[in-house]
C-alpha cells in the first residue's frame, strides 16, 4: 500500500514539536549517513526542504542564541532614508516568521521599534508568537514610540529590558509592569550575556536576535550568538544602513570562518552560519560541516 505523500503544511506541524531526538523519531525524521534528517515517508521536495533546513535548529535544544540579517549584495539592510520594505523577498519573509516559531523571544533594539514598527508576530505559518524583547537601555521607546505595535495591538506579550538608571518614570512604571526588565547597562549599551542571562531566569532561553544591524553586531561581536542567517538579496543599493559591523582583524588569517550551509530561497541565497564551530583559517568553505551543500 502506497503511503501518502507527506506534503509541506504537515511537516511544517510535525517539526514545531521537534526538540528531542526521540521527537524527531516520533514526527518521522531519520537521520541520513551525512548527519541531516529526511523524513522517512515519501514527501514533496517542500518538505524535504523544510527538514534541511529547520531540524537542526529544532535540535539544537535549549539555550540557543540565533541571528537573522536580511540584506543586499553590497551589505545593506535599508535604503539611506531607512526604508526596507523590501530588501529580501517573500520566501525570506516566510523563513523569518518560521525562525519566530521556534524561539521563546525574538529580541530588537529600540532603532528597529521606532524605524520599522514591527509586529514581530508569527503570521506567515503556523506556530505560536514569541515573546517581543525590545532594548531600551535609556527607558525611552514609549516616548519615541507611543503607538508601536508591539506596546499597543495585543497580539504578544512585550518586555522593555531597561537600564538600571533608566528615566523615573520607567522606575515607577518598572515597580509595577511585570513587562519591564532592568539589566545593567553602560554608554555602549547592554551587555549581551547579561541580557540573555535575565531572558532565562524568566524561561525564555530560545532566543531569536531580529534587529537591527547594530544589535546584531553587537550580539555577533560579544560571541553570543550560536548560529547566524544572513539572506543576500541580488540588489545593489550603493549607500544606506549597513548589517553587519563589529571591530574585525587586521589580517585575513584571523578572520572569523564559521562552518556555513547555503540555500536558495527564491532569487536570494540564504547562508546559515554555525558560529559554535570554526574552519580552520584559511580552509574556506572547505570546511562545512556534513550536510552543507550549495545553493
Amino acid at each position: 500500500m502506497n503511503r501518502p505523500l507527506l506534503e509541506a503544511e504537515e511537516a511544517w506541524e510535525r517539526l514545531l514539536s521537534v526538540r528531542t531526538e526521540s521527537q524527531a523519531e516520533a514526527a518521522g525524521l531519520c537521520r541520513r549517513p551525512d548527519g541531516s534528517r529526511r523524513w522517512r515517508q515519501p514527501a514533496t521536495p517542500e518538505a524535504h526542504h523544510l527538514a534541511e533546513v529547520y531540524a537542526p535548529l529544532c535540535l539544537a535544544g535549549p539555550g540557543l542564541v540565533f541571528a537573522q540579517l536580511g540584506q543586499s549584495v553590497d551589505g545593506f539592510i535599508a535604503t539611506r532614508t531607512g526604508h526596507s520594505d523590501y530588501v529580501t523577498g517573500q520566501q525570506d519573509r516566510l523563513h523569518l516568521h518560521r525562525l519566530r516559531a521556534l524561539a521563546d523571544a525574538v529580541i530588537v533594539g529600540t532603532g528597529t521599534v521606532v524605524s520599522d514598527d514591527p509586529q514581530l508576530t508569527v503570521r506567515a505559518c503556523p506556530g505560536r508568537n514569541p515573546v517581543r524583547v525590545v532594548l531600551d537601555p535609556r527607558g525611552r521607546a514609549l516616548h519615541r514610540a507611543p503607538g508601536a505595535q508591539l506596546f499597543t495591538d495585543g497580539r504578544g506579550r512585550t518586555l522593555r529590558v531597561i537600564g538600571r538608571d533608566g528615566p523615573e518614570d520607567d522606575q515607577k512604571a518598572s515597580s509595577a509592569s511585570p513587562d519591564v526588565l532592568r539589566v545593567p547597562c553602560d554608554e555602549g549599551g547592554f551587555a549581551p550575556h547579561k541580557v540573555l542571562a535575565a531572558l532565562a531566569a524568566r524561561g525564555l532561553s530560545r532566543i531569536l536576535v531580529e534587529g537591527g544591524g547594530v544589535t546584531v553586531s553587537r550580539f555577533l561581536h560579544a560571541r553570543a550568538l550560536d548560529r547566524l542567517y544572513v539572506t543576500i538579496a541580488p540588489v545593489l543599493l550603493g549607500d544606506g544602513v549597513p548589517g553587519l559591523r563589529f571591530s574585525g582583524p587586521d589580517r585575513m588569517d584571523g578572520a572569523l570562518r564559521p562552518s556555513v550551509r547555503t540555500f536558495a530561497l527564491g532569487e536570494d541565497t540564504l547562508f546559515e552560519l554555525d558560529l559554535r564551530t570554526r574552519a580552520t583559517p584559511g580552509q574556506g568553505t572547505d570546511g562545512q560541516h556534513p550536510g552543507a551543500r550549495q545553493a
